[in-house]
């Protein structure tokens, strides 16, 4: 399994090789922050001017249109590592996913066991806990594609910049996962933090910086962003859309939980040992 995985990995960053100088690397992580950012600022002024309204009066996190726009606003930032790869690396964008044939097949493996562990984990969660019905279920519905789309969007966004570009080219320089799979991943964490959030802020880095972890993992042992890729959509499909929390992204989701205190912080604790054990599934499905 070693061997293999060791093979995956050399493979999976073998297109970085060409161009590795973390100079490159440095102005490619640049681009991408500056496509996105570019790219959101661009979004808001665009429907700021089609409403005709201020911009503190477009939709907040708890309507539905606020939530799929934030995900399709996630297009800009997997625009980042593709003119960031074809610019600066000269590689194809095709070269951040791994082989075309594992891609889909580990995505919808992932997908299905994360699918069907987190689900058993929210009926137990349901069975001795309270929650608040949120979106109507005739609506959730009828947006369900449209959510769907945009979370897939929003999940390989940031698989294809931290567990492709990053990983791939670190990799090429580096042969210690503390480069390819620490370093990016506590990035991943960092950049969730909610500055005003308290003890909790920091739990929601760990367990996002632990899902980082996993799907680094995943990418090095199948050679393929598939995995990580289904980890992270299934992961974030269960969090928008079946179970929120108050004061987080609410809008989509048919439930939400009370956030104060230990039930919030429960929540994402038992995210992490549900991921932990979809985790270990998948390496004994996927890797061998």
């Amino acid at each position: 399994m070693t061997n293999n995985r060791t093979a995956r990995l050399e493979a999976f960053a073998a297109p970085a090789r060409r161009k590795p100088e973390l100079w490159r690397l440095l102005l490619g992580t640049g681009l991408c922050v500056a496509v996105f950012l570019g790219g959101l600022n661009l979004t808001a002024v665009l429907l700021v001017g089609l409403f005709g309204m201020p911009a503190a009066a477009l939709p907040g996190a708890d309507m539905p249109i606020a939530v799929l726009l934030l995900l399709a606003g996630f297009g800009w930032l997997a625009l980042g590592p593709v003119l960031a790869v074809r610019l600066l690396h000269r590689r194809t964008a095709a070269s951040l996913f791994g082989p075309r044939a594992r891609l889909g097949r580990d995505f919808a493996v992932a997908a299905l066991v994360i699918g069907v562990i987190q689900g058993l984990a929210l009926a137990g969660w349901f069975a001795v806990n309270d929650a608040a019905a949120n979106l109507d279920p005739r609506i959730w519905a009828a947006l369900l594609p449209l959510a769907l789309a945009g979370i897939a969007v929003q999940t390989m966004a940031e698989e294809m910049v931290f567990r492709g570009y990053l990983l791939q080219q670190l990799a090429a320089r580096f042969a210690s996962p503390l480069a390819w799979a620490v370093l990016p991943s506590a990035l991943f964490g960092l950049l969730h933090y909610e500055p005003g959030g308290g003890a909790e802020a920091w739990l929601i880095v760990l367990a996002t910086a632990i899902i980082g972890l996993l799907a680094a993992d995943l990418t090095a042992a199948t050679g393929s962003l598939g995995a990580a890729w289904g980890l992270h959509f299934a992961n974030n499909a269960g969090a928008l859309l079946i179970l929120s929390t108050d004061g987080a992204i609410p809008g989509l989701a048919l439930f939400v939980a009370p956030d104060p205190g230990a039930i919030s912080g429960w929540l994402i604790v038992a995210d992490i040992a549900v991921l932990l054990v979809a985790w270990a599934a998948l390496r004994r499905v996927l890797v061998r």
